[in-house]
């Protein structure tokens, strides 16, 4: 009987024991930076901001436009589409850079002479995602990142290296924009 009671007692405090799981928290981080991103494995935060969506009637396109500088570095997106609607409002979709030069990425640095592009974005090498868009209050969201390639040559033109830079896990929360139309 002592075994009886015995086992039943450890089978009792395995119960308990297994109803006893420590809670489990996950923590988000969420910035309150306007655009941000991971640049060659560094935090970048854009301290000046400039984005704009213009209207051309003429080519029936609107093209948004975004540049940030911080830290001697600065980030800019191009995305030109075709558009008959003039107004203030962005499509969300997703933009991948392309050869035809009509969703655009850059990075630059600033040298002596003031920024220098660091290589060239390849088609497929830059995305930009638009997760919301307010045209009233002209603020928009969204994720973006670039990878950028430049070759360097020696005299003779022969390739001697390649630098390459990464702009990682870039967002821009809540962005003003200008809108205008011509």
């Amino acid at each position: 009987m002592k075994k009886l009671s015995l086992i039943a007692t450890l089978l009792l405090a395995v119960l308990l024991l297994q109803k006893c799981k420590k809670d489990t928290y996950t923590a988000y981080a969420a910035s309150t930076n306007t655009m941000f991103a991971i640049v060659n494995d560094t935090t970048w935060s854009a301290d000046t901001i400039q984005a704009a969506i213009t209207y051309n009637s003429a080519a029936k396109t609107k093209l948004f436009t975004c540049t940030g500088i911080a830290n001697n570095k600065e980030v800019t997106i191009s995305i030109n589409i075709p558009s008959s609607s003039n107004t203030a409002g962005f499509p969300l979709n997703t933009f991948f850079a392309d050869s035809a030069k009509m969703y655009q990425f850059a990075y630059y640095t600033k040298g002596s002479s003031g920024f220098v592009e660091q290589g060239a974005v390849g088609p497929g090498s830059g995305t930009v995602v638009f997760t919301a868009v307010d045209s009233v209050k002209k603020v928009v969201t969204g994720t973006f990142s670039l990878v950028s390639r430049k070759y360097n040559y020696d005299g003779n033109g022969n390739l001697i290296s390649i630098t390459i830079n990464e702009v990682a896990d870039g967002a821009f929360n809540s962005m003003p924009y200008t809108f205008s139309s011509n």
